[in-house]
């Protein structure tokens, strides 16, 4: 019987996952702890981590991308620097509140900085047809100078 029930639950997660968290939820709320389909939910909540994990790293690198434009493409500096500072000050606006929301990702952004940046430095490099070697290696700022909502290269 158990090992129906169990079966009867990683079907639903593989056959229809909304309807799969609103019966997880439903069993939440009545307490009903038996029947939860607990590989499959500390699997989610645990792609919860993953994913601010992936959401942190995806706008420090674009964060990355715009500090780098507004400090080395020359030729489309006058053009765009309005629309590059907007968006340096929204991905520092987005940082600050998934950090406010979880703040024990701080450490990740240190420990993916380094890639992020190279990430960066090589999608600048070719949406600005400017040679990969025109962007310093090593990152432009600490961490907390690029979060800094003052500093612009």
């Amino acid at each position: 019987m158990v090992a129906q029930l169990v079966k009867k639950q990683t079907n639903l997660y593989n056959t229809d996952y909304n309807l799969w968290i609103l019966e997880t939820v439903k069993k939440l709320e009545n307490r009903d702890l038996d029947s939860l389909d607990w590989e499959n939910l500390i699997e989610e909540v645990l792609g919860l981590s993953r994913s601010d994990k992936r959401k942190l790293e995806s706008l420090l690198t674009r964060l990355i991308e715009h500090l780098l434009k507004i400090g080395y493409w020359e030729t489309e500096k006058e053009r765009n620097r309005a629309h590059w500072e907007g968006e340096i000050i929204n991905f520092r606006k987005q940082i600050k509140r998934l950090l406010k929301d979880s703040p024990s990702l701080k450490p990740y952004l240190k420990d993916f900085l380094e890639e992020c940046y190279q990430d960066s430095r090589a999608i600048v490099s070719k949406k600005s047809q400017l040679p990969l070697n025109t962007f310093p290696e090593e990152p432009i700022a600490p961490l907390e100078q690029i979060l800094d909502e003052n500093w612009l290269p």
